[in-house]
């Protein structure tokens, strides 16, 4: 299987390391609730992407307004993360997790 990267460290690594913080404050608590949590964030960064791209195509139109494009990114960050949230995202995540559970077990 070919290994994803993000920012340099694969998702099982990311998902491995133990001293995960949440943005509560609190540690996060077994591997697979940390593997979880880094297939959701990469759900959320595909979606962004492909938000991103989809609106690329759309031609310009209307008033251009300065910040335009920055506000444009933060709403597709913000739908792309909701989306990953609700009821288990597009499925990509479920995938992911399926596929890697088994080699987080395997190096347990």
């Amino acid at each position: 299987m070919e290994e994803i990267k993000l920012n340099g460290s694969s998702i099982v690594e990311l998902s491995g390391r133990e001293k995960m913080n949440r943005p509560d404050g609190q540690q996060m608590g077994t591997s697979e609730e940390k593997l979880k949590k880094a297939c959701a964030d990469f759900e959320a960064i595909f979606i962004n992407y492909m938000l991103k791209t989809m609106r690329s195509t759309i031609p310009q139109s209307g008033t251009k307004f300065p910040g335009k494009d920055i506000y444009s990114a933060m709403i597709d960050q913000k739908v792309a993360e909701d989306l990953a949230k609700r009821g288990g995202g597009i499925g990509l995540q479920k995938m992911l997790l399926r596929q890697l559970k088994s080699e987080v077990r395997e190096r347990d």
